[in-house]
């Protein structure tokens, strides 16, 4: 047994161990930094991701981000395992021994740009775009912050592989090439659980959902669980376009089956095995969701619908919007984006909105959204009322032109508006010809229903016929570019929801643009997260299109673009954002206080920070005074002398 004395040597001695152990640390800050007042300071401000949600870094934390790491819960090795902490080849000689893995990754030290270089060379060996795909898949769950990166800076390249029209196809696939989890999968059987599955999520500050039923994926029609590539691909989106932390994005599925029996009798199919649910149970489960996301997260988490079939869409908007941060992408997120393509076409054609007839060949989702915000603008704009304005504006669905008292029924209360005294008609050649529109939209994915006898005709009567192509995938647009300008002798003002090449013909080169709902859910989202808007109104769209036309210049129009290069889609993002703030704080909607004075820079400086080129992965290390230690010094080695 110890005696008193010799234990307390004992401790002593540890003590003197440990104080040896300062000294050496803080010897080591001065001869790497020059200073015993340096700190080590890791300034990345990017958080969690989805696909780390496993990894050992994120235990016991919310917020997740490189520069809130928990030392003592994270090993050397999870830096290379965990795709959030990983900078790959950019680890430092110092970071790789002091984390034990030096020998682990080649000798070489790349930098970010090097990596984001190589990366990109990969991706371009494939030829397939589905492959391209799979391949930045791949590169998230690998090296979260190279991803965004490559993506953020080469958005014109990669966003029709990551977002459409790729991602339609990914979502067809998606049973085939499932590896892990990205988001919640959550069932109808989970009816009176749902909010114990959405706490299965290791986030607890998630600010943004993108939740699908997969009813209605792009045109593609009913692809039931396999829909989540939508809500993956649209919060990528968020975070490079619009900087949101993707720690604070959480992609949802509700699964309540699916009605397209290949997928049912597909062997790779990964959602449940069943007919949809509908109903009154179907309606319960919905409202059990959105309650269990406000009482995990808060009133103010913005939930995004995205591909709900048509009239779930609409009774949900008009449901939740007062109650809950609401917005659906497929009706105001497109009437947005669809709205700015008019206002920069007015530029185009020195024209107002009053002096066009609008008819839209389709009547769901899309193409109500875009219709009555037409109306709002010519009411905002051109103080129009909103009856006339209405007026104006024409639709035609699957029965025919939409007309008071149609037989053939069919029209719904959110069509009834645009219900107008006219004699029935059913093909859309007869009923161009007989209204004479300055303006055809399509939004109703069928392929090539605007035909060149239909692109002759608006030709005839239009000395600048405007034509949106705008359903999307490219298989499903109503026509394409060149078939819009070859058949209207260059004179079209054209634009599409899928990307065209640019076409050259009569003496001009046409770059045309493609009406991309990513010029506004991103900005959109931003905006409202950053002021804490607690309900979404269609307001917060219509200044959203008039910021985005407001960014086409003169030399997009003298090439046919109706939007500005997606190159400067962060720029525009954060444009449509502050436009946003502005109205919010003027208009009293904004919950975020005190209200800051100058809210582009107030946004700048929440935005994700991708770069880990000056972000070290080593813990913060700082010394203490030298008098200071060496007085505890002194006093540990009198205590020993003493005893």
């Amino acid at each position: 047994m110890l005696g008193f004395k010799q234990f307390a040597v004992l401790v002593v001695i540890n003590s003197l161990s440990t104080i040896v152990t300062v000294i050496f640390v803080t010897k080591y800050c001065e001869r790497n930094s020059g200073s015993t007042s340096s700190v080590y300071s890791n300034n990345l401000e990017n958080k969690g991701s989805r696909s780390t949600m496993f990894s050992p870094s994120r235990r016991g934390k919310s917020g997740g981000s490189v520069s809130d790491v928990v030392p003592n819960q994270v090993a050397g090795v999870d830096y290379l395992r965990d795709p959030h902490l990983f900078k790959g080849m950019a680890f430092t000689l110092e970071e790789r021994q002091t984390l034990g893995i030096h020998g682990l990754l080649p000798p070489r030290i790349k930098n970010m740009d090097e990596q984001a270089d190589n990366s990109l060379r990969n991706m371009r060996r494939f030829q397939d775009p589905l492959n391209q795909y799979m391949y930045l898949v791949d590169l998230l769950e690998r090296n979260e912050r190279l991803f965004y990166k490559l993506l953020s800076e080469n958005i014109e390249e990669l966003m029709p592989v990551v977002y459409t029209p790729t991602v339609g196809l990914a979502c067809q696939k998606f049973g085939l090439a499932f590896k892990r989890p990205m988001g919640l999968f959550i069932t109808i059987h989970d009816k009176g659980h749902v909010k114990d599955v959405i706490k299965n999520w290791p986030e607890s500050d998630v600010r943004a959902i993108v939740v699908t039923d997969g009813e209605r994926i792009l045109g593609l029609g009913d692809l039931g669980a396999q829909g989540m590539g939508i809500p993956v691909g649209k919060l990528a989106l968020y975070t490079a376009l619009a900087g949101i932390p993707p720690q604070q994005c959480l992609p949802i599925t509700l699964d309540v089956g699916t009605n397209r029996q290949e997928l049912l009798d597909d062997v790779d199919y990964i959602g449940l095995r069943h007919k949809r649910v509908t109903g009154p149970e179907y309606d319960e489960f919905i409202d059990e969701f959105m309650q269990a996301v406000v009482e995990r997260y808060g009133q103010n988490t913005l939930i995004q619908f995205e591909d709900f079939g048509n009239s779930n869409a609409f009774r949900f908007l008009e449901k939740y919007r007062n109650s809950y941060c609401t917005f659906n992408d497929d009706i105001q997120g497109t009437a947005s984006v669809a709205v700015a393509g008019i206002l920069a076409a007015l530029k185009a054609t020195n024209t107002k909105l009053q002096d066009h007839t609008f008819l839209f060949q389709g009547a769901g989702e899309a193409a109500i959204g875009i219709a009555n915000l037409i109306a709002m603008a010519m009411e905002k704009r051109e103080g129009v009322p909103r009856e006339e304005a209405l007026k104006r504006i024409w639709l035609k669905d699957s029965r025919g032109l939409i007309v008071k008292d149609r037989p053939e029924g069919g029209i719904s209360s959110h069509k009834a508006d645009f219900a107008h005294p006219h004699k029935t008609m059913t093909d859309l050649g007869d009923i161009v010809r007989e209204l004479k529109p300055t303006v055809l939209i399509g939004a109703a994915a069928i392929p090539k229903v605007f035909t060149p006898e239909i692109i002759r005709d608006m030709a005839t009567f239009n000395k600048a016929p405007i034509i949106f192509a705008l359903s999307n995938p490219t298989s499903k647009a109503e026509c394409t570019a060149e078939e819009a300008y070859a058949n209207s002798d260059g004179r079209a003002v054209f634009a599409s929801g899928s990307p065209f090449p640019v076409y050259e013909g009569f003496g001009k080169r046409y770059e045309p643009g493609q009406g991309n709902n990513a010029y506004i859910f991103p900005g959109a989202g931003l905006g409202v997260l950053a002021t804490g808007i607690y309900h979404i109104s269609d307001s917060v769209f219509l200044s959203a299109a008039e910021a985005l036309a407001e960014m086409v210049e003169e030399s997009d129009i003298e090439v046919g673009r109706l939007y500005p290069p997606l190159s400067k889609i962060r720029e525009i993002s954060l444009r449509i954002a502050t436009r946003i703030a502005e109205e919010a704080y003027a208009e009293g909607t904004a919950s975020t206080y005190p209200e800051p004075k100058d809210k582009a820079e107030y946004i700048k400086q929440t935005l994700y920070n991708y770069n880990y080129d000056d972000a070290r992965a080593l813990p913060t290390l700082y010394s203490w005074p030298d008098h200071d230690l060496k007085n505890i010094l002194s006093r540990n080695l009198y205590q020993i002398s003493d005893l």
